[in-house]
């Protein structure tokens, strides 16, 4: 059978060599490479497409989740809820600035985070009366947003900062309002897996608070204060290539295209294979960019034997996560235990995601959704 890609980069650049070749061309002739003008320009950009009134741009997905717990100088003693059911990342940055993550279960239908959850394990803490709640990361997950409403009352309810993980996100929505513009700040990648990649490692914050804007910038060039060698505060070399900046306006100027190419994509993807798996549950009122498209098996054992036929016919599935992050050895000293967060765990267990981009075509479709049915 003929052999797919999970997600087509070269199929992209095909349709937007001529875009991304000139803009590359550009950086280099004039050669500002870092902080140039297509930088300022994609922020400008980026922060109108998602409603935000600012954007700043900097080198990862990661830092765009660590610069705003900084921002706001989360650390030793604090507590961050995020969810277990995630990439590394979005706890990590609450470990890199001293704080502690305080794990929550999954909804096990969006696999977002359970608001439930969090106000229990909000109790919880505070019950313990060791760690002070401070932050929620709430992630988007596979492109659908998390559940804001519910969430940003908890948050309020608690005073806690509510910062949106949307780093698989872009492209989502709920009503009108687009990934990327809830909570007080919102964090993508541009990791070039994601819906809008570049050829690197980037990212960006977005934020409608401008002291918060304004202490990014800092944070971004090494706490910098008025001029580039005065430092007021410990920052980071956060700074987004130039170069990738050329390469993310083109991409972004078609993302709507590819956007809604995804959602036809998962709608076919729908139609062919609902009578057999569970396939994603969108909340009503949602929209999910669909980054990714993750079917749930019925147990690991099934799992294995799907994903390993797949691979036999030649047809990538990726697995995201297949361990949950309380479970993960560095974070054994907080003392979680299996079975603290069941939906989490169980996710980790059976989903399995299938291939998906902008230019996925029906035929290539119909081979997966083929080989799936006769597995």
């Amino acid at each position: 059978m003929q052999k797919l890609a999970f997600n087509d980069l070269g199929a992209q650049y095909r349709h937007l060599k001529k875009e991304i070749d000139a803009g590359i061309a550009d950086v280099i002739a004039g050669s500002h490479f870092i902080s140039g003008p297509q930088v300022e320009q994609l922020e400008k950009e980026l922060a109108a497409y998602v409603g935000r009134k600012y954007c700043v741009s900097v080198a990862s997905g990661t830092d765009a989740l660590r610069m705003p717990l900084m921002a706001e100088e989360i650390g030793k003693g604090d507590a961050v809820f995020v969810p277990a059911f995630t990439f590394f990342a979005t706890a990590e940055v609450a470990s890199l600035c001293g704080a502690t993550p305080v794990f929550c279960d999954s909804d096990p239908d969006t696999f977002n985070l359970s608001p439930q959850s969090l106000e229990k394990q909000i109790k919880k803490t505070l019950g313990d009366g060791k760690l002070k709640p401070r932050a929620v990361i709430a992630v988007d997950l596979f492109g659908q947003p998390a559940d804001f409403p519910a969430i940003q009352q908890i948050c309020d309810q608690y005073g806690l900062i509510l910062v949106e993980d949307a780093a698989q996100g872009f492209g989502g929505a709920i009503g009108d309002k687009r990934a990327c513009s809830f909570g007080k700040y919102s964090g993508t990648s541009f990791f070039p897996a994601k819906a809008l990649g570049c050829y690197g490692d980037g990212g960006a914050v977005f934020t409608d608070d401008e002291e918060a804007y304004r202490l990014l910038l800092s944070l971004r060039v090494h706490g910098k204060g008025s001029f580039k060698y005065e430092n007021v505060r410990i920052g980071l070399n956060a700074r987004l290539d130039t170069l990738q900046a050329a390469i993310l306006l083109p991409k972004l100027h078609a993302f709507d295209q590819e956007n809604e190419h995804r959602k036809k994509a998962a709608a076919l993807y729908e139609k062919q294979l609902r009578d057999r798996f569970s396939t994603p549950v969108i909340k009503k009122g949602f929209s999910s960019g669909f980054g990714y498209y993750t079917l749930k098996a019925e147990s690991p054992e099934e799992r294995e034997r799907i994903v390993g036929g797949l691979k036999a016919a030649g047809i990538p599935a990726m697995v995201y996560y297949p361990k949950p992050l309380h479970l993960q050895k560095v974070y054994e000293p907080l003392g979680y235990q299996a079975g603290d967060l069941p939906n989490a765990e169980r996710l980790c267990n059976i989903v399995f995601s299938l291939p998906m981009h902008g230019y996925i075509t029906e035929e290539e479709i119909g081979l997966v959704c083929t080989a799936l049915n006769n597995l």
